[in-house]
């Protein structure tokens, strides 16, 4: 790999990581992927706001509805295979072909259970809306496409993400243009549920043509019956951590258009598309440095520790760098940006912004899960953290309605994350190394 980006950096940066050459590879791998992010959230940000300005909050609470009760079904086409995958393939290169395969036989599987299971639900819950029906069934096709994304898993084991870049960046820009096209044409709502579809199965192709370009052959993928029962045993406890999740990251939208009704879930919905365009930071983070915690998960108890210490800690300065700045902006921001409409939104913003603190935390922990294969006690933590968003949902909403939503989701994110460590004693240890990192999140 090309190391000649070493020299710019300063002095006592390159001294810290020049012989380094796991950091060097890891920092190389995360730096692609956050310009791809940050291309994303920059371009998809703008683009995003064209299309909540020219829907309007009724249309746009609309497609967020649609979006947000897809995602509920979500966990079925991933089936908590991404962190499994990744580690597998880690520890024994060998596999990579068998549980490929296998992993793309659940997952194709997964994905036609969660289309039929979105589109049944929504014709039993609302059996006279028709846009619904069409709205939900449509953005639900894209997760048969994402059978093809268990490609994502291999490129993550091999700390390599420029590949994976450029091939779902172009879907994304190809998408991005023909949202854009969409409003200067003045499409129907229906049209831009067709291009959150599309950009999947595009994300897909590229994705295919990235890995056979490195000389890999999808042909060699092979079906292992004895290899899924393994996947699946390590992995339930994932895919039911990861219904719970959606469930509970998405439920305040889907309660709030029963409640309260579309208007309020497209305001709501910028405040949490706004905090939320933030998420890719430790989503990127946490791939560049999860096969190094797997792999002192093996060799060295006392460097597992100190590793997680310093992500926990990266996390949480991070949450903290974009939340103080967005708290005081978030009125303007959002004024400015997305127009009176949408003024409300600015202090549910201004609070929902502090629940990164606590989804960047729930993300460096599921690494400590997984390498300890601890996914039952994940399970539980989100499962009850899950049940208090609902509970507090419907006890706030029909009284402070979005903002009712955006206390629900902080306590619920803190709870899932920091607070359900202390109801467990193998937790206790790590739910201290997270107070600690939310008191003093030193990274040096």
């Amino acid at each position: 790999m090309d190391r000649a980006w070493i020299r710019y950096l300063p002095e006592f940066l390159r001294t810290k990581i020049e012989d380094r050459e796991y950091l060097q590879n890891v920092i190389h791998n995360t730096g692609w992927q956050f310009a791809d992010n940050i291309v994303r959230m920059g371009i998809g940000l703008a683009v995003g706001i064209w299309v909540a300005r020219y829907l309007g909050p009724e249309k746009f609470g609309l497609l967020s509805y649609a979006i947000a009760f897809v995602t509920l079904f979500a966990a079925f086409a991933t089936l908590g295979l991404e962190d499994i995958v990744v580690r597998d393939i880690v520890r024994d290169p060998a596999c990579k072909n068998d549980t490929l395969g296998t992993a793309f036989f659940l997952k194709l599987v997964g994905g036609t259970a969660s289309f039929l299971a979105a589109l049944g639900s929504i014709l039993i819950l609302r059996p006279d809306h028709s846009l619904n029906h069409w709205l939900v069934g449509i953005i639900a096709a894209g997760a048969i496409f994402q059978s093809f994304h268990v490609i994502e898993f291999w490129f993550y084991s091999q700390v390599q993400a420029r590949y994976m870049v450029f091939a779902k960046n172009s879907a994304f820009l190809s998408c991005s243009l023909l949202k854009v096209i969409l409003i200067m044409t003045k499409q129907p709502l229906i049209a831009f549920a067709w291009v959150a579809t599309l950009e999947v199965a595009f994300g897909a192709a590229g994705l295919i043509i990235a890995y056979t370009s490195l000389g890999n052959r999808i042909q060699d993928w092979q079906v292992s019956l004895k290899r899924a029962v393994s996947l699946i045993k390590d992995s339930w406890p994932l895919l039911f951590s990861g219904i719970v999740i959606m469930v509970y990251m998405r439920i305040d939208q889907v309660m709030l258009e029963h409640i309260i009704g579309s208007t309020e879930v497209g305001i709501y919905s910028v405040a949490v598309r706004l905090v939320e365009a933030w998420m890719f930071i430790p989503m990127v983070i946490f791939w560049s440095v999860f096969p190094a915690v797997v792999e002192a998960r093996v060799s060295d108890e006392a460097l597992l520790y100190e590793r997680l210490q310093k992500l926990y800690n990266l996390m949480t300065l991070i949450a903290y760098t974009i939340a103080v700045p967005m708290t005081l902006l978030a009125g303007w921001l959002v004024d400015t940006l997305f127009g009176e409409a949408y003024t409300r939104a600015g202090t549910m913003l201004a609070v929902l912004i502090w629940a990164n603190v606590f989804s960047n935390l729930e993300i460096a922990r599921s690494a400590f899960f997984s390498s300890m294969n601890w996914t039952r006690i994940h399970f539980v933590t989100v499962l009850l953290g899950c049940f208090l968003n609902i509970i507090l949902n419907f006890l706030l909403i029909p009284h402070y309605g979005g903002m009712g939503a955006v206390f629900a989701s902080l306590v619920a994110y803190w709870f899932a994350a920091h607070g359900s460590c202390f109801l467990f004693k193998p937790l206790f240890r790590t739910g201290f190394m997270l107070t600690k990192a939310m008191l003093y999140p030193k990274i040096w």
